[in-house]
């Protein structure tokens, strides 16, 4: 199986090895859809490691991550967690989105995330000590951050940090050529709209337009759509329901896809 595809930005691969070496727990922080759990993904097959993904809400438990004990016909028995079974067998346990879980749960945490790296689990009285290949990585929006909801600063400092942002234009141009399998000239475009779109500061889009937005459309249009409604349809319905802020958005595609006379 081929490895999944990721373009390196700057030295995140590097570090995220030298981490992993080192058994150091790592932070991403960056927006929704610039390639967070793409790098995850590739960095668990680069190292051969297991991804345990976990996608974080407010109705995550600690028992959700830990496990729980379960009834069958044969009666009561314990099932690991997804972080359980990281610590137990080794691998990456990724925690998408972190600081929308409950503080409660992002507690036991603690101890995998510095010197002891153990897991302690009152319901069955195990302290189950870290598999050497067990690591633990946590990502989240900074954008979402407010009061209520924010990593405290002393949780952030039991990890390495890494900040992820768009990539780079040409970079941007690549990824998009390589996962959707557009024509350059129509890539470039799709760059550029995002370009213009993420510099937009008079609107009410909440999120910029990802990465992965521009790859939909690019596929789309490799599959036969007309560039401008694949444009609608992958970005424009996809950042707002506003009225007036559609119309600016499908203005701003226009210039780049004149729409058809038949669409």
């Amino acid at each position: 199986m081929s490895e999944t595809y990721y373009l390196p930005q700057g030295n995140e691969v590097e570090l995220f090895e030298a981490s992993a070496s080192m058994n150091l727990p790592v932070l991403i922080k960056g927006p929704t859809g610039c390639g967070k759990t793409r790098f995850i993904e590739h960095m668990g097959e680069k190292l051969n490691r297991e991804v345990y993904t976990v996608v974080c809400h407010d109705d995550l438990s600690a028992s959700d991550l830990v496990g729980r004990h379960l009834i069958n016909e044969n009666g009561t028995y314990w099932q690991d967690g997804p972080l359980t079974k990281a610590v137990r067998n080794g691998g990456i346990c990724y925690l998408d989105e972190i600081i929308e879980a409950r503080k409660d749960t992002t507690v036991v945490l603690h101890s995998l995330a510095d010197y002891r790296r153990v897991l302690p689990i009152d319901r069955t009285g195990e302290v189950i000590e870290a598999h050497p290949d067990f690591m633990l990585v946590v990502s989240y929006n900074p954008g979402y951050q407010n009061v209520l909801k924010g990593m405290k600063p002393s949780t952030k400092q039991r990890f390495i940090s890494l900040s992820f942002d768009y990539p780079k234009a040409e970079i941007e141009k690549e990824i998009v050529i390589k996962e959707s399998g557009v024509a350059e000239e129509i890539a470039q475009k799709l760059v550029n709209i995002a370009g213009e779109i993420r510099q937009l500061t008079d609107t009410d889009i909440q999120e910029a337009v990802s990465t992965r937005l521009l790859i939909y459309a690019g596929k789309l249009i490799t599959k036969g759509f007309d560039p401008y409604q694949a444009c609608m349809h992958s970005i424009v319905e996809s950042l707002s329901d506003e009225a007036d802020v559609l119309d600016v958005l499908e203005k701003l595609i226009a210039l780049h896809f004149p729409r058809s006379l038949n669409v």
